[in-house]
């Protein structure tokens, strides 16, 4: 009996942001807005790592970035903290940028 070879998660989930550019908007914006409740950064990561992977290769964002594979390999680990500039840089490159709202102040 052969087993049926089952993608892990985030396979899946690069592959279906892969056919559907418009889940990968939805996918950021939700990824932005937990960043912005929670502040876990290794989350937000995770999901631009995902979501360079579902566009291409590490090395294409590497490549459009001017940074090393090694060190947006680093970066989406969360073993170092990227400047804001780094995480502008890679969402260009992923074809996004940065807007601001304006929030009702507490």
């Amino acid at each position: 009996m052969k087993m049926r070879k089952l993608m892990k998660f985030r396979e899946y989930l690069a592959d279906d942001l892969n056919r559907d550019p418009e889940k990968v908007s939805v996918y950021l914006a939700v990824a932005l807005d937990e960043y912005e409740k929670d502040g876990d950064l290794g989350a937000l990561l995770l999901a631009l790592r995902t979501i360079a992977e579902a566009k291409g290769r590490i090395s294409d964002l590497a490549r459009k970035t001017h940074l090393s594979r090694q060190n947006l390999y680093k970066i989406f680990a969360n073993k170092v903290n990227p400047r804001f500039n780094t995480l502008a840089l890679i969402l260009r490159a992923l074809g996004y940028s940065l807007c601001l709202k304006k929030i009702d102040a507490a």
